[in-house]
């Protein structure tokens, strides 16, 4: 999300974690205090149109956030005024506390241990549920090995797919290959 949200405006990522721009302007009715000058809000009058985009930032941050929450999450964030209360109550909602990530991780991990190959599921398919507890577990700090990971896809695939898996269990270096490579020979 940081990524997308800082490829929209170097400055989105800075309204999400600091919240919205504050757009200033010395006050010259004030004296100088060592080297720096007083700041006041500037009068809306005075904003360029990049000023006005900056100033619009929390706005376009707030609209990228809702846009990926589904119905539930939405209800419970709506009332958030700013994207960093936006995300705030995210992090609150989702990553809680070390025993929530625990039971996440565990659950993830059970996930994966139990993975097998759907009836009239194709390869395709069963390659994205692998990929996505894979990439859940890694998220949650869980690295399996390849060698680790193929195996557990062996194991999972129908027994029709033993001669195939053989081969690649014989010929490949299991260490080596990657997930997707690994679903490619598949």
């Amino acid at each position: 999300m940081q990524a997308h949200l800082s490829a929209q405006d170097d400055d989105m990522w800075y309204v999400i974690t600091e919240g919205p721009m504050k757009i200033l302007k010395a006050n010259t009715t004030v004296s100088i205090t060592d080297g720096a000058p007083h700041r006041i809000e500037k009068p809306r009058e005075e904003w360029t149109t990049e000023v006005k985009r900056k100033a619009n930032l929390d706005n376009v941050a707030n609209d990228i956030l809702y846009k990926t929450l589904d119905k539930v999450t939405f209800s419970k964030i709506k009332i958030c005024k700013t994207a960093k209360e936006i995300w705030e109550k995210l992090i609150l909602l989702y990553e809680r506390n070390e025993q929530t990530k625990e039971n996440k991780l565990s659950v993830d991990v059970q996930k994966f241990d139990n993975i097998k190959m759907k009836v009239g599921e194709f390869m395709n398919e069963y390659d994205e549920r692998v990929s996505g507890i894979i990439n859940e577990l890694n998220a949650l700090g869980k690295v399996y090995s390849n060698k680790e990971i193929a195996l557990k896809v062996f194991r999972g695939l129908p027994k029709e797919w033993d001669v195939k898996t053989m081969v690649i269990y014989k010929s490949k270096d299991l260490n080596k290959v990657e997930l997707h490579d690994f679903f490619a020979d598949l």
